[in-house]
């Protein structure tokens, strides 16, 4: 299975000024496989340590000197690791903190030497107190789940990509395209962007089986709940992981979540979730001017779910409903916002963390709300999800008359489009939202 991450990893490979490699994400969201199949390709060998599958590599990171790291590993591998040809692979490495500071030692007596470490519960070691990041000699690189142009591409559905690379505003998708494209989409609503879910079904064509995994990554997720540190509360994780399902799309409210729970005690538990990439804040932005987290309010937020398919797992949502209902409107609309939310933050730059913002104006009798605001090529647009009604287009135009934009955008199952300054894109094209609004 192809992940445009890769073209990262190569482009890493061959930078004469390369730091080692930190890959930061998610469990299951195919760190491992994605580094294994680099090693594969593009170097002469790969050498895996996983520290959670073999801890007795823990001693070799006592020192932190590259030269006597590497002289323990090949000891007790039996095998040269040769910089310049062989790929490193640290693995798990949360559970060796030692590992994670020696990568600044490796930038500095090894850079001939192809290291990049990974793991699932990476951030509680980089946060830890007492640990000391490698800050400025290690490179972190962002992994989430497949999009749906990556879906689309382990679908075998290149001539789809195609058509929809060459498809110009004025002209729209041609009917027959833009009916198999909306089918899609209904699949990848079902299932989501785990590459597990994905690789079943494009072998196996059985939405039955995707359901079995996506159960199974979510007690996953809880099994990991114990790790992630003494001071959170193991029993509020698991009332706000099992609640946030019914949380997309608003604003979020602590009383909300469990009105027994006190939003001191909250507030570990949803930064942890946050933390082992479960759930994403979604920002308010003033949006008065660039960058938009110049304005960020950190109270006023709302959460995506870490995938789609998981989410409409969590929210026994009927399969019937996701291959017959409007997708703007499953499950009140958070269906739709989570998968344009996923969108962007799936192609956003794998180098940066992502952000996500949103708008809202709280104004008695003239509120309005705009559940995306992002910044391309120096400008802020807003874009509307939910926007079948006239109230939702309302909000996109006060929006558009409150900060004087010329364009917004609605991301629905319509057709392309561009009408007095509407931008409306269908679920399918949001991959290709940089070069359309380039055209306008």
């Amino acid at each position: 299975m192809f992940r445009s991450v890769e073209n990262d990893l190569i482009e890493w490979k061959d930078h004469p000024n390369r730091k080692p490699l930190l890959i930061r994400g998610a469990r299951q969201v195919g760190k491992s496989f994605v580094v294994e199949k680099i090693g594969a390709t593009h170097f002469a060998k790969l050498v895996t340590i996983n520290f959670e599958f073999m801890p007795r590599f823990i001693d070799c990171f006592v020192t932190l000197d590259p030269v006597n790291i590497i002289r323990a590993l090949e000891a007790m591998l039996g095998e040269d690791i040769t910089p310049g040809t062989t790929l490193l692979f640290l693995d798990e490495i949360q559970d060796c903190p030692n590992a994670i500071i020696s990568l600044r030692y490796f930038k500095e007596k090894m850079p001939e030497l192809h290291v990049i470490a990974a793991g699932s519960l990476l951030e509680f070691a980089l946060n830890a107190t007492e640990f000391r990041q490698p800050v400025g000699r290690v490179q972190s690189l962002y992994m989430k789940p497949c999009s749906f142009k990556e879906f689309l591409i382990a679908s075998g559905d290149h001539r789809l990509l195609a058509y929809l690379s060459d498809v110009k505003v004025s002209v729209g998708v041609e009917k027959p395209f833009h009916d198999v494209l909306l089918g899609k989409c209904r699949e990848y609503f079902v299932l989501g962007g785990m590459p597990e879910v994905l690789n079943y079904y494009i072998n196996q064509k059985k939405y039955l089986g995707c359901e079995v995994i996506q159960g199974t990554i979510l007690e996953y997720y809880e099994k990991d709940f114990p790790k992630y540190g003494e001071k959170i509360n193991i029993k509020t994780l698991q009332t706000i992981f099992k609640k946030s399902p019914s949380l997309i799309g608003k604003r979020l409210k602590f009383s909300a979540i469990d009105p027994d729970i006190q939003a001191r005690d909250q507030k570990p538990s949803l930064v942890a979730l946050s933390n082992a990439g479960l759930i994403y804040p979604v920002y308010h932005t003033s949006a008065n001017g660039l960058p938009l987290n110049a304005t960020l309010n950190e109270k006023k937020f709302k959460i995506l779910f870490l995938d789609l398919g998981l989410l409409a797992h969590a929210s026994r949502i009927d399969m019937h409903s996701l291959f017959t209902e409007d997708l703007s409107l499953l499950n009140q609309g958070a269906l739709a916002e989570q998968f344009v939310g996923q969108e962007f933050i799936a192609h956003s730059e794998n180098y940066e963390k992502p952000e996500l913002y949103y708008w809202e104006r709280e104004k008695k009798g003239a509120q309005a709300e705009i559940d995306y605001v992002m910044q391309l090529s120096g400008h802020i647009f807003p874009v509307e999800v939910k926007a079948g009604s006239t109230g939702r287009l309302k909000s996109l135009r006060v929006f558009m008359d409150e900060k004087k934009l010329t364009i917004g955008i609605r991301i629905s199952s319509h057709n392309l489009s561009f009408y007095d300054g509407i931008l409306s894109v269908p679920f399918y094209m949001i991959h290709e939202l940089p070069r359309i609004l380039g055209q306008l």
